[in-house]
């Protein structure tokens, strides 16, 4: 089962990454795709929860306006510029770079989940983030293919990641919220995506589309068609991947499912390298191992110490029930006089109480 996950996981991840480099050089319009990813998203969620209260006769949830723009108004916006700034990345640098630099998301991971008390401050996270800075600065050292708008792009893209899945993290654990089900969050959040990103589209995007000929000045209805259906399948792998994102966490881990990331990073920079003329000096090279070990090092911490923390806990746990064991094991003569010396303490201040008044 979980080997499953992982491969259905690596092949919408992968693949939406070289689709969307793809369309993006061919159909300019990388905000308006996003938009049309997060409007379809929306319906196939409110599809799926509506198939659902057909066949079980259950409601699914649904937020009121108070706890709807108090808990997810900057979860969305912050949601819809990082996949809005990646896409739109994809004009101006290739795959490799694309993909070491949003790698550093889980260093603004570990920022906010420290401002926010999802993470404890160690020593070792310092460590951490230093050595994935120091892989990225050498995979990124003359490069000669980089790009510095684009590379600004994927970082500022990076920094919103980390604020957009540390605040989901706190969403989705939060019981009396009532977002635990992927489905509904997905449902919910994506109006959000749509209201963050639309001024940028509209601003940025909103003159050329309009007098593109591929959209609304086409001569051919073909073509038109022909963008729809590229449009709707990049929506359709987009909705897919994050799915596939949420039941691997759910069947599994939350650090297999950070393995299987640096396992897919490590196919898709072999891919862009092979396949997409992605050129890497020995330089990039060294500093994309160091920049993987740097992310590696945190998976193995993180999971030390997670598994110190259980261990604390089930020996507590461990303490409170030989204590309630020995408690039941005392016989009648032992509880009277249990409850006799329990009473005392409670005598002498009454007696205390009686003479002071």
């Amino acid at each position: 089962q979980t080997v499953g996950l992982v491969l259905l996981y690596y092949c919408f991840s992968i693949g939406i990454t070289f689709y969307q480099k793809w369309f993006i050089k061919e159909f300019r319009f990388p905000l308006t795709v996003v938009i049309c990813h997060l409007v379809v998203k929306f319906v196939l969620s409110g599809l799926l929860r509506l198939a659902y209260q057909i066949f079980t006769g259950k409601p699914r949830i649904l937020l009121g306006w108070a706890v709807y723009v108090k808990q997810l108004a900057i979860t969305g916006v912050a949601s819809a510029l990082d996949i809005g700034f990646s896409n739109w990345s994809f004009e101006f640098i290739t795959v490799s770079l694309y993909t070491m630099t949003k790698s550093t998301c889980i260093i603004f991971i570990l920022g906010f989940s420290l401002v926010f008390g999802l993470e404890r401050r160690r020593c070792s996270l310092v460590f951490i983030v230093l050595l994935i800075a120091l892989g990225l600065f050498m995979f990124t050292y003359q490069s000669t293919q980089f790009n510095t708008e684009g590379f600004l792009l994927v970082l500022s893209a990076s920094f919103l990641a980390g604020l957009r899945w540390t605040l989901a993290q706190l969403v989705m654990q939060r019981k009396e919220v009532g977002l635990g089900n992927p489905i509904d969050m997905i449902f919910h959040v994506q109006p959000w995506m749509i209201l963050g990103l639309l001024p940028l589209a509209i601003a940025f995007e909103g003159i050329p589309i309009a007098t593109s000929e591929k959209v609304f000045r086409f001569r051919d209805a073909e073509v038109v068609l022909r963008t729809c259906k590229y449009v709707l399948a990049g929506s359709l792998l987009a909705f897919l991947m994050e799915l596939s994102e949420y039941l691997l966490l759910t069947y599994t881990s939350s650090l297999t499912l950070s393995i299987a990331g640096i396992i897919k990073e490590v196919c898709t920079l072999y891919l862009a390298v092979k396949y997409s003329g992605d050129e890497m000096s020995s330089m990039n090279l060294l500093g994309l191992i160091i920049c993987l070990l740097g992310i590696a090092l945190h998976i193995v911490v993180k999971s030390l110490n997670t598994n110190a923390e259980e261990d604390t806990v089930y020996e507590r746990l461990g303490s409170e029930q030989n204590l309630l064991n020995t408690g039941n094991e005392v016989d009648d003569d032992s509880d009277e006089e249990v409850c006799h010396f329990e009473m005392q303490p409670l005598t002498r201040r009454q007696q205390a109480h009686r003479m002071g008044s």
